[in-house]
């Protein structure tokens, strides 16, 4: 997949290419069903496709004091966008003036200019441009004048699921703890990303358990606190079977303490210090609790690594 960073760099494809914009946030199922019809169109069309996204979500720069959570950063996105088949994605800086942009300008640069549309393809409820006054009725009346037809597509829903699939929905989800679930409008496990930092030692000395302490950046959403079946992948692909504790170790800390995403490789034994680390969720074990000695934590550690290791058994990664 071709990336373009820069609109000046714009390839205006000489035959056209059939395109999708939006925020792509986490690239699920829903954002998946609109890229496969933007394939199907372009094949019948023979013009690429092509994503238009932002490398922050708009809501950060518009209004940043209720700005969401991701599910995904820039480079998780762009890759689930390249494995969902899309040949180019033009990520746009998105500040305060593009912010100010009208709708009708950023469709005669972008969709016009830059790619050259044939056809746009978004979700009937798509909004863009100032104040949110860019939609598929916009579209529609610039489209003939621009050389590009369009498509609104209902957002996809899934049975048992109620309503659409949405990345609210999965944030929802994600912040009630629920990842099964999440996983399913996602199409996959809830990942994220982060560093391993050394933490208080703890963990390998008192307890018997050394883990991987992965600070993720703030602007990541991270589900809620509980102790998680999951994986670890390491920077060369390798994924181990991981015992998750997410929280603020109400045995050892006070309540407010920050939280920490602790991460214990069943069967491993290394050192991962510094490592880019991705976590994936897979079910929730039990709570976060506090106890009463060390004694009792180690005991309930040894049957959540008992847990999590038959909790994965019964799947794949």
């Amino acid at each position: 997949m071709e990336v373009i960073r820069d609109l000046a760099a714009c390839p205006a494809p000489a035959g056209g290419s059939a395109v999708t914009i939006g925020a792509y946030d986490g690239v699920h199922l829903g954002h998946r069903a609109v890229i496969q019809e933007v394939r199907k169109r372009a094949e019948q069309l023979g013009c690429p496709t092509a994503v238009v996204t932002f490398d922050r979500h708009p809501a950060t720069v518009v209004r940043p004091e209720s700005a969401p959570r991701l599910l995904t950063d820039l480079d998780q996105k762009l890759e689930l966008l390249a494995d969902a088949g899309v040949d180019l994605t033009v990520v746009i800086h998105f500040d305060r003036a593009r912010s100010q942009e009208s709708a009708e300008d950023f469709v005669v640069e972008v969709l016009g200019r830059c790619l050259r549309a044939r056809l746009v393809v978004v979700g009937e409820d798509f909004h863009f441009g100032r104040q949110r006054g860019g939609n598929v009725e916009l579209l529609q009346r610039m489209g003939p004048e621009l050389g590009f037809d369009v498509e609104g597509l209902r957002l996809v829903e899934i049975p048992g699921v109620q309503g659409p699939v949405s990345s609210t929905a999965i944030r929802e989800l994600l912040t009630a703890g629920d990842v099964v679930r999440a996983a399913e409008l996602l199409g996959r496990e809830h990942e994220v990303r982060g560093v391993v930092e050394p933490g208080d030692g703890r963990g390998a000395t008192a307890l018997g358990f050394p883990t991987a302490n992965v600070t993720v950046p703030g602007d990541i959403l991270l589900p809620a606190d509980w102790i998680y079946a999951g994986w670890y992948v390491r920077p060369d692909g390798s994924t181990y079977a991981t015992a998750i504790s997410l929280g603020r170790r109400p045995t050892f800390y006070p309540e407010g303490a920050p939280r920490l995403l602790e991460a214990y490789l069943l069967d491993f034994d290394g050192e991962l210090y510094g490592e880019a680390a991705r976590v994936r969720f897979v079910s929730r074990l039990r709570g976060e609790e506090r106890f009463e000695s060390v004694e009792d934590l180690v005991a309930q550690m040894n049957r959540d690594v008992e847990a999590a290791r038959a909790a994965l058994a019964e799947g794949t990664h």
